[in-house]
């Protein structure tokens, strides 16, 4: 295990060369056969992801493909790295042969159908299908007012704990979990899924653990106010800071706003920070909560994160056992059903609440 002292100094924020290509948008209809012979018809561009194009997608027919379908592709110059590193997570743990387990189906990852390569215009293209999602949870974050419900954000908790030892199970981690990564199913608004592979990485190929090491030309990979401590320091992701991410995320949700947020374009003041709440995680709880509203069940989950070494094995079961006593401290429990409402209290009431001596109240 490292020392939890100072970090090294260095970096920005997360990893993104300058000369990656932007992808050219295809016109609706335009036909993709991946390495297995399908043919998957595009429609609409939908959305952008780093340095691709996501289209509306359908398997090939003679109809166009229409608002309601099923499938997106994700298409990137072949010479961008990210869309590379996220086949190779598809690849091994989200094949449409492993959704029969029942294993898999609850996993909230997305489930992998395809992919290939594209020639248009004498470029080569690079090209993943997957399932259609909804919206993402930073939009449904914006509409509650910044705030989710305690009990929501215990349930988001328990999904992703799920999601992550299986990510973690089959050798990897995901180092950039954040509501914008997380998606609603298309079909069933109750279903969470994460998706975002293009930081994955594989931690433990063939079951022999990377050791823990520092390269300052990683440091603060990731997104900066959620990265672990360990990417801030230029470690390579880990299972401890897979859920290290997952409680500021958590905290964020609940509170409104981490007490690093003002300063973002300062990732050695970011570090710092977490490095300080790891160190006081009781005193970072009272700076983002006022007494009454302060959940005992997020510091205890981050209390238990900070004991893991680097290559231990976290304890997820009870990990969840924390975050269910959450709900039932508030009378609640996981029904399965995922309520967006408007939380009463705003941001500045809870600065209030928590006092005028904080250095930066959440």
């Amino acid at each position: 295990m490292p020392p939890k002292g100072k970090a090294a100094a260095g970096g920005g924020k997360g990893r993104a060369p300058a000369k990656r290509k932007l992808a050219e948008e295809f016109p609706p209809g335009e036909v993709l056969t991946d390495t297995g012979k399908k043919a998957w018809k595009l429609g609409a561009p939908v959305g952008q992801g780093g340095f691709g194009l996501i289209y509306l997608a359908d398997e090939n027919s003679a109809k166009p493909v229409g608002s309601d379908a099923p499938y997106v592709v994700k298409v990137e110059p072949s010479d961008n790295g990210p869309l590379f590193s996220e086949l190779k997570f598809y690849m091994r743990a989200a094949k449409p042969e492993l959704s029969k387990p029942l294993h898999f189906e609850e996993s909230g990852c997305p489930k992998y159908w395809g992919s290939g390569l594209h020639d248009k215009g004498g470029r080569k293209y690079r090209f993943m299908v997957i399932d259609r999602f909804g919206t993402d949870l930073q939009k449904k974050y914006e509409e509650c007012g910044r705030r989710f419900s305690r009990k929501l954000v215990l349930q988001l908790g328990l999904r992703m704990l799920d999601t992550l030892e299986y990510i973690h199970e089959h050798e990897y981690v995901h180092a950039d979990i954040k509501a914008s990564n997380l998606m609603l199913s298309y079909s069933d608004p109750n279903k969470v899924y994460l998706v975002d592979y293009g930081l994955a990485y594989r931690y433990c190929p063939e079951g022999v653990q990377k050791e823990y090491k520092e390269d300052p030309k990683r440091c603060h990979d990731g997104t900066i106010e959620f990265t672990s401590i360990d990417a801030h320091k230029g470690a390579t992701p880990s299972r401890r800071g897979d859920l290290e991410i997952l409680g500021y995320c958590m905290v964020q949700w609940l509170c409104g706003q981490l007490p690093w947020e003002d300063k973002l374009q300062d990732p050695i003041y970011v570090r710092d920070s977490k490095i300080r709440c790891q160190d006081k995680v009781s005193e970072f709880m009272t700076t983002c909560f006022s007494s009454q509203d302060k959940p005992d069940e997020l510091q205890r989950f981050m209390e238990e994160v900070k004991k893991l070494d680097y290559q231990e094995k976290p304890p997820y079961d009870t990990l969840r056992s924390i975050l269910q006593a959450g709900l039932k401290s508030i009378q609640a429990k996981d029904d399965g059903k995922l309520v967006f409402n408007v939380v009463n209290g705003t941001t500045s009431d809870r600065r209030k609440g928590a006092g005028s001596g904080a250095e930066c109240l959440c």
